[in-house]
């Protein structure tokens, strides 16, 4: 089993079709859990991985320093690193050299391989712009601080074709999956950046890890037609690696077992490799998903922190379960109870609680008109008989955390 490599074709780069995430590190008690972290992080790399990607709000700041501490101990030269100068944290020009010293100091590093203007729309890209970020891009790779400089994008087609002619990029990342094949820069998109050379970088390939796990019975029954069988997480990578303009395929891995099932996967993700049948067999499992799913949410945790506590992704996550599985609505009361409600110690995060200040969807890249969301997810999963349960569920799990300190023979 050998991964498999394809050339950047601005910077000759051979880069693993596979790259590392980020974003969803796994964590212990609201932290990354830094042993666990830095295990996945060198299992990687001995599998061939060799593009690692982070950003400066990714795990609310912890995301870079762990990796450039991995980095550190003599591996930095067999990876690519890629991090993000991220508008929102720009209030004025001069931010731009502060913050990028704070990822050079965080990611223990003196320049950086490929550099992103984070989740750009034309709303942000126009900001971007009056702040002098082509200017500031261009002065750091004159410098040798930047090697590669490029964005990521979270918008409309007209404005990712814009913003691709305006600057001398050397390459993109876009969300693409199978259920985003039309939607922001989309497969017109990622078809003109190819054309105009830059390499494309995808990241929720795995819509926030819907497309792997367990599938829906409609999606199983689909997939189970073809006589070569596959998991919904490898049909859901081969379909994006059959696009010879693809890059590297971003995967934030929180387990062993996804490193090795994902590389696995990638030493066989030939460009052009899936027949017409197999294609014709996706087509039709994206069309059954597209029914399914309520919410079109990615699981990103951009709108996140919550001022009023609400685990944004989380509620929909579960909401969005019910229907892609046929849940009963107590068993999705249940699951929402147990992820949503902190029955062990802390305070609910609940749909409900949403104040309706909008700063979530202010951040949100789907656009999501979250705040009603929210309100038709307090209204089908909650109510006066789910706060009774919950008060209750809470009580007994208080109860036993008492005898659990007290008297170490129960443990739960």
């Amino acid at each position: 089993m050998s991964m498999l490599y394809r050339k950047m074709e601005k910077t000759g780069d051979e880069l693993s079709i596979l790259g590392f995430g980020g974003m969803r590190f796994p964590e212990k008690n609201g932290e990354i859990d830094k042993e666990k972290s830095l295990k996945l992080i060198y299992s990687a790399i001995e599998k061939g991985i060799n593009y690692f990607d982070t950003a400066l709000p990714y795990h609310f700041g912890q995301s870079e320093s762990l990796l450039g501490e991995a980095l550190s101990n003599g591996y930095r030269d067999k990876v690519k690193i890629a991090t993000k100068m991220t508008p929102w944290l720009v209030k004025e020009p001069s931010d731009m050299e502060k913050l990028f010293q704070i990822q050079l100091r965080n990611l223990q590093t003196n320049f950086i391989d490929y550099y992103l203007v984070h989740t750009l729309d034309k709303y942000s890209w126009d900001k971007m712009k009056k702040m002098g970020v082509t200017d500031f891009l261009n002065k750091c790779k004159k410098e040798g601080r930047i090697r590669n400089a490029g964005f990521s994008f979270h918008g409309d087609k007209e404005t990712f074709k814009v913003i691709v002619d305006e600057y001398e990029w050397d390459f993109c990342q876009i969300q693409y999956n199978i259920l985003d094949e039309n939607t922001q820069a989309g497969k017109e998109g990622l078809e003109y950046a190819s054309a105009k050379g830059l390499g494309i970088i995808i990241m929720e390939p795995l819509r926030g890890g819907i497309l792997a796990g367990k599938l829906p019975a409609q999606v199983e029954k689909i997939y189970n037609e073809n006589s070569v069988k596959r998991l919904g997480v490898e049909w859901a990578l081969r379909w994006l690696w059959n696009h010879k303009e693809i890059s590297v395929v971003l995967s934030s891995m929180n387990e062993e077992a996804f490193i090795e099932e994902n590389t696995r996967i990638a030493s066989e993700a030939y460009a052009d490799s899936l027949t017409t049948e197999e294609l014709k067999l996706l087509d039709r499992a994206k069309e059954s998903y597209k029914k399914l799913m309520k919410i079109n949410c990615t699981g990103c945790r951009y709108c996140m922190p919550c001022p009023a506590n609400v685990n944004i992704p989380a509620c929909f996550q579960e909401f969005n379960l019910r229907y892609l599985f046929g849940q009963s609505k107590l068993d999705t009361r249940v699951k929402y109870m147990l992820y949503c409600g902190n029955l062990n110690e802390g305070t609910p995060q609940f749909a409900s609680q949403c104040i309706g200040c909008g700063k979530c969807e202010t951040k949100c890249p789907q656009k999501l008109p979250i705040r009603k969301l929210l309100k038709d997810i307090s209204k089908e999963l909650e109510g006066i008989a789910f706060k009774l349960f919950y008060r209750m569920a809470k009580f007994q799990v208080g109860r036993m955390r008492k005898k659990t300190i007290y008297n170490k023979k129960i443990t739960y």
